[in-house]
């Protein structure tokens, strides 16, 4: 006989993250709660993980599937169709979950229900130095507006599939997630579309290790931007001004260098303050002089990464209505 369905299931998709995963699957081995499943997709790894799901089988409720490398969002998709907890909830497989996670969400939406909640993240102090500053980068309101961090943000927030779960109900109408980039914005913008309620529980965050390197990092915030400008195509209202402000902040940028070259050097004076004040609150966040050092860099390459990336996609699709076609395309595509 079967036993009863799961309040939750954890869908996880994996490609190539052995030791990520076996820290991810120790974390969520040593929850309290006995509420949840998880399921994880090996999306055609040529290194898979089947061993460490196998190794933590008799701690843990855990499925493991391996398939054809298709992307992440069909791996997601795979996994809920395998699923049968009455929660969908996703964590990326470079994740760490804070003790009693699941015991503090099932409270949380006991008691202020909802249809779909994120979380923030956050850096472990396990994390190396470069792994904190990026973290600071990647949630600061000096650099991304806050608006991943869970807190003070000049925009709404929106649920990421690095935190980020909705009922089965939500999937049975909005769909499964569609293989393009910036998968969990469209999807946190299908489900509020269909009417469906959303919260931030910010008493239920994960701890995220994020790239390890800043080239790596570069790139992914580079895809970030670029991904901004195909969510204008499919939603036109929702291009805010806090996504154009990279861009912006990438042309002054280049505006100041040149001038302090041709014309004067106090014009760096700007950018030397911007940097100072990123120094200070780095500093003050995570009482680590090598961490606040390192975050210069990474809030450089935030911003600057994310800049370009949104000029490189603006210029073709908006300006040159090269990319309402590919906003077609992945409208077209089926979730499921």
């Amino acid at each position: 006989m079967e036993n009863p369905a799961p309040r939750f299931s954890v869908i996880v998709p994996v490609y190539n993250r052995v030791d990520e995963v076996r820290d991810l699957l120790e974390s969520l081995a040593a929850q309290a709660s006995p509420l949840f499943e998880v399921i994880l997709v090996e999306d055609g790894s040529t290194e898979p993980c089947r061993a460490v799901a196998e190794e933590f089988a008799p701690r843990l409720d855990v499925k493991y599937f391996f398939k054809d490398n298709e992307g992440r969002s069909i791996a997601r998709n795979y996994g809920i169709e395998r699923s049968r907890g009455e929660w969908l909830v996703f964590f990326d497989s470079d994740c760490v979950i804070p003790q009693g996670y699941f015991a503090t969400l099932d409270a949380e939406l006991r008691k202020n229900p909802c249809d779909c909640y994120g979380g923030p993240d956050a850096a472990h102090e396990s994390f190396s130095d470069t792994q904190k500053a990026i973290n600071f980068a990647m949630t600061s309101f000096l650099t991304t507006g806050g608006i991943r961090g869970g807190k003070v943000s000049m925009e709404k927030f929106v649920p990421r599939t690095f935190n980020m779960g909705f009922r089965r109900t939500v999937y049975d109408r909005v769909g499964g997630f569609r293989e393009m980039f910036s998968e969990d914005i469209d999807m946190s913008t299908r489900i509020a579309q269909a009417g469906f309620t959303t919260r931030l529980i910010t008493a239920t965050p994960v701890y995220h290790k994020r790239r390890i390197d800043f080239r790596r990092f570069f790139r992914q915030v580079y895809v970030f931007g670029q991904s901004r400008i195909t969510l204008k195509q499919l939603y036109p209202g929702s291009l805010k001004a806090v996504h154009t402000l990279p861009a912006l902040a990438v042309i002054i940028g280049v505006t100041l260098v040149a001038l302090a070259i041709f014309v004067s050097p106090w014009f760096l004076l700007p950018i030397g303050l911007y940097l100072a004040a990123l120094f200070v609150a780095a500093w003050i966040s995570t009482r680590s002089l090598v961490i606040a050092l390192k975050a210069v860099p990474a809030g450089v390459i935030q911003i600057g990464g994310y800049g370009c990336g949104f000029i490189r996609a603006y210029v073709p699709q908006i300006l040159l209505g090269r990319g309402r076609d590919e906003a077609r395309e992945v409208a077209m595509r089926k979730g499921k």
